[in-house]
């Protein structure tokens, strides 16, 4: 009886010794947020895991952690290779590249190289337009530095010009004869309260500016409103239309301090797109205000339409 009664006392007093195991802890927490969420409904339980989702990212966030947790996210940087960066070039097409390869990188061109080039890389199938894009050191919020001025084209810019005249009925022989497209004076005004504007110019009389003044909203965003400073308001209709007809054309700078202007078509000849170009230039030149300090011509390029720049020299100008 003894030996059975000192048998009882060890095997309880190795039970008191013994650890205590953490699973059944563990599971009885598990079971009792579980019943917590069967209590509170599908709903809690979505909102306690975005709760727990938001707080462990707050804690990477404070522990400065930036590695991507999201096993979509470590399974795309670990698909695949580096991702590599293409140059500008490089995203062109094919056309475009070819053009490029006739052109020097880093060399400034004389006017009259750049002119022959920018024919010579068209990448169209039709006649593109030669274009001159010219940064000058000017501040257009100052009205004085607002270049804006015509010019006449030795050669014209190859593009059909259709022109209107809106001029007294004593005027209308001469202009026609002269070679406008449209002349009227009432049926110009039904036209306009129609929006139906089928000209390239308008040019205008003194005279009956006034009539035109309602419809500035209408022409003015797109350049055909007649002003003095272009050429278009004259008391010379006819000489003002041989003009427009000749190649006259309007250049003015924009917002960035860049003047942009067609040349020509790249099926004209080398020597007729240098003279024009070389007419816009002087013109441009000529404008120069006096207030302007340090270098007026920054930059200049030539291109086709779609082609590749040209950079020339500014120096030799």
């Amino acid at each position: 009886m003894a030996e059975d009664k000192a048998k009882v006392e060890e095997k309880e007093l190795e039970a008191q010794e013994a650890p205590v195991s953490e699973e059944p802890k563990e599971e009885a927490v598990a079971e009792e947020k579980e019943a917590k969420t069967a209590k509170a409904g599908k709903r809690s339980a979505k909102a306690q895991k975005e709760a727990e989702e938001k707080a462990e990212k707050e804690a990477r966030k404070e522990a400065g952690d930036t590695t991507p947790h999201d096993e979509n996210a470590e399974a795309a940087i670990k698909k695949g290779p580096a991702p590599k960066t293409r140059s500008k070039l490089e995203r062109r097409g094919k056309k475009y590249r070819k053009a490029a390869e006739q052109l020097e990188a880093g060399k400034l061109y004389s006017l009259k190289e750049a002119v022959d080039l920018a024919a010579k890389t068209s990448v169209t199938k039709f006649d593109g337009s030669v274009e001159l894009h010219i940064k000058l050191g000017v501040d257009p919020r100052h009205a004085d530095q607002n270049i804006r001025s015509t010019v006449t084209l030795p050669h014209g810019t190859g593009k059909t010009v259709r022109v209107a005249v809106f001029a007294p009925a004593d005027q209308h022989a001469a202009a026609k004869k002269a070679g406008a497209d449209f002349v009227a004076e009432d049926e110009l005004l039904q036209k306009l309260d129609k929006e139906d504007i089928d000209f390239d110019v308008l040019i205008a009389t003194p005279q009956l500016m006034a009539k035109l003044g309602k419809y500035a909203r209408l022409l003015g965003p797109k350049g055909l409103m007649p002003n003095p400073k272009s050429g278009t308001v004259s008391a010379k209709v006819a000489e003002a239309v041989t003009q427009a007809k000749a190649g006259r054309v309007e250049f003015r700078v924009d917002k960035q301090g860049i003047v942009h202007q067609a040349i020509g078509k790249t099926n004209f000849e080398a020597a007729k797109l240098y003279d024009n170009a070389k007419a816009i230039m002087d013109a441009i030149l000529a404008a120069k205000p006096a207030s302007v300090k340090g270098s007026y011509l920054l930059t200049i390029s030539v291109a086709s339409t779609m082609g590749p720049g040209i950079q020339v020299d500014t120096a030799n100008l």
